[in-house]
């Protein structure tokens, strides 16, 4: 049951991690706006509240000292995948936070991403503030609030991986995988593969009748076009 659970929150926890990185991806880009910045807050604080009960679950299972080894060893397959989420949530905070300082979002700047808006500064500016809503204007110190409660959050994991290789040992190296890398590839090719021989096996007298059939069909044709350049010649 406990075993379960733990899948559960860390296939919740991938998902929310792999939704935040590639939101950051969008910042300081075309599409880049408070909208997106409110999105990745919201996906970050749910990462973070996945994390904690994820951390929690899998160290309360592994100091578990009447864990069978079977068991054992599935935990700590399940340790070393959380501990690579944590890393990876890690790197693309701190991406969040290198691009949101460098694209602040109501700072005067110059833009540094070519966004494919032309005409005259004049006017474009006229355009992008007709487009954007009142309740933006009212919030326009949010990117500022955003990024520095980002470094403090930073900080947080920082301490949480930390902890959470104080609590428990599970050097990474030592954890082995249940079975070879890409073999769910090779699986999957060997399915596609064993489908397309009973395909040939269903249709094998077909195709040998279809193929006696063609084979006449250009004799005859052959026969015919001779024909044809003989009695020119004659002619």
């Amino acid at each position: 049951m406990a075993r379960e659970e733990c899948k559960a929150l860390l296939d919740a926890l991938n998902k929310a991690t792999a939704c935040y990185h590639h939101l950051v991806l969008t910042v300081g880009g075309s599409a880049d706006s408070q909208n997106l910045r409110e999105e990745l807050q919201k996906t970050r604080h749910k990462a973070q509240e996945l994390a904690v009960a994820t951390g929690s679950r899998l160290t309360t299972a592994l100091r578990d000292r009447g864990l069978g080894a079977e068991e054992r060893a599935e935990f700590e397959r399940l340790w070393v995948a959380f501990s690579g989420c944590l890393d990876l949530l890690e790197a693309d905070m701190q991406r969040a936070l290198a691009l949101g300082t460098a694209f602040q979002l109501y700072a005067p700047r110059r833009p540094l991403m070519r966004t494919g808006v032309t005409g005259g500064a004049a006017g474009v500016a006229a355009r992008a503030l007709s487009a954007r809503s009142l309740r933006h204007d009212a919030e326009s110190d949010f990117d500022v609030d955003d990024l520095q409660e980002l470094e403090r959050e930073i900080l947080q994991v920082g301490r949480m991986i930390h902890d959470m290789e104080m609590k428990v040992n599970v050097p990474r190296w030592t954890v082995q995988a249940r079975q070879a890398a890409g073999a769910e590839l090779l699986s999957s090719t060997g399915a596609s593969s064993t489908g397309f021989v009973s395909i040939e096996e269903r249709t094998g007298p077909c195709d040998l009748s279809k193929a006696l059939a063609a084979t006449v069909f250009s004799a005859v044709l052959l026969a015919a076009v001779a024909l044809a350049v003989c009695v020119a010649k004659l002619s």
